[in-house]
This record gives structure tokens, C-alpha cells and sequence, in this order.
């Protein structure tokens, strides 16, 4: 494939979690584009398994989606260099009351790669150490917990659609579940 290259880089809005930017694109074919791109310090998320084997999951109010999903721990990197299985244990302890005893990399998901920079690296976290919820005043979570198979069940009947969720819960359902 022949490379596309971006022209211009025009900066349209800065907000608290994204800068939204317009970039002019060339093509191949000489024709030229201006594409919407948002760019995202990155987040990291968690998946909270139990000493049952059941998986810990919070259930939230989602206002771009207008409704509540459930979901498993997550949030956006304090800044672009933090580490994020730094950002998932942290995750991890403010939205559940745990604290993981080992944690190990399972996979990573870019959100909207069309038009967002956005990528989430997800982690497993097993020997759950109680600890104290850290909301963060804004934020109202209620625990759930699942079996793996009860997970992959709402993720076919549409009722996850949370694409981390759904690429972590079916990751670890192949991974460690099988």
C-alpha cells in the first residue's frame, strides 16, 4: 500500500481528556482530505478475577451512551508516560476495594482507530487483596460479580458492548478460561 501522509495538523479544541485536531491528509492518488483525529493520553483497564474464579465488574452510568454498562475496571493515564499497569492497579483499588496480590498483561485495544489515538492496555488481576474503595466524587459504581461463562453470554446477547470489556472478557475467556 502507498503511503498516506498528513499535511497539516491544526488543533481545533482542548479539553480535559482529548485534544480534538484536523488534520489535512495527501494520498497516493494526489487528492487531499481533512480527517478528524482525537488524541488521548491512553488508558489502562482490569480484569478482577476472584478467588471463585468469578469476575469482579462495575456497573456505571456511561452519558455518552445514555445509559448504565457494565464493565470492568478502567481509566484514562494521568499523563502519556505513566505505566499503565500503574493506571489498572490504581483502577483497580478506586473503583473496587481491591487491591491485586499478582497482575499480568493480557491484551490491548485502540477505542475508534478511525478517528482516535485512544489505546487501552488491559491486565488480569488474580489474588485479590481486600483494600478501600477511592471514587472519585462524581463517580458512582456498584460491584457485580460473574462467571466468565455468564460474561460471554451478555457480551453475545448485546448486553456488554464496551469494546474493552468485550476484547478483555473474551481474551481471558481463551487465554485462561478455555
Amino acid at each position: 500500500m502507498e503511503e498516506v501522509k498528513r499535511l497539516k495538523r491544526e488543533l481545533i479544541l482542548k479539553a480535559k481528556l482529548f485534544e480534538y485536531y484536523q488534520d489535512t491528509m495527501a494520498f497516493p492518488n494526489g487528492n487531499e482530505a481533512v480527517w478528524d483525529h482525537l488524541e488521548h493520553k491512553g488508558a489502562a483497564a482490569i480484569v478482577p478475577v476472584q478467588a471463585d474464579g468469578t469476575i469482579l465488574m462495575v456497573r456505571q452510568y456511561r452519558n455518552s451512551a445514555g445509559r448504565e454498562t457494565l464493565e470492568i475496571p478502567a481509566g484514562g493515564l494521568e499523563s502519556k508516560d505513566e505505566p499503565t499497569l500503574d493506571a489498572a492497579l490504581r483502577e483497580l483499588e478506586e473503583e473496587t476495594g481491591y487491591k491485586a496480590g499478582k497482575a499480568e498483561y493480557l491484551v490491548s485495544t485502540l477505542a475508534a482507530p478511525a478517528y482516535c489515538s485512544e489505546k487501552v492496555d488491559i491486565y488480569v488481576a488474580m489474588d485479590l487483596i481486600p483494600s478501600r474503595q477511592h471514587l472519585d466524587e462524581n463517580e458512582f459504581v456498584e460491584l457485580e460479580s460473574h462467571t466468565v461463562d455468564a460474561l460471554c453470554e451478555k457480551i453475545f446477547a448485546g448486553e456488554i458492548c464496551d469494546s474493552k470489556t468485550v476484547a478483555a472478557i473474551l481474551a481471558y475467556a481463551r487465554k485462561y478460561h478455555v
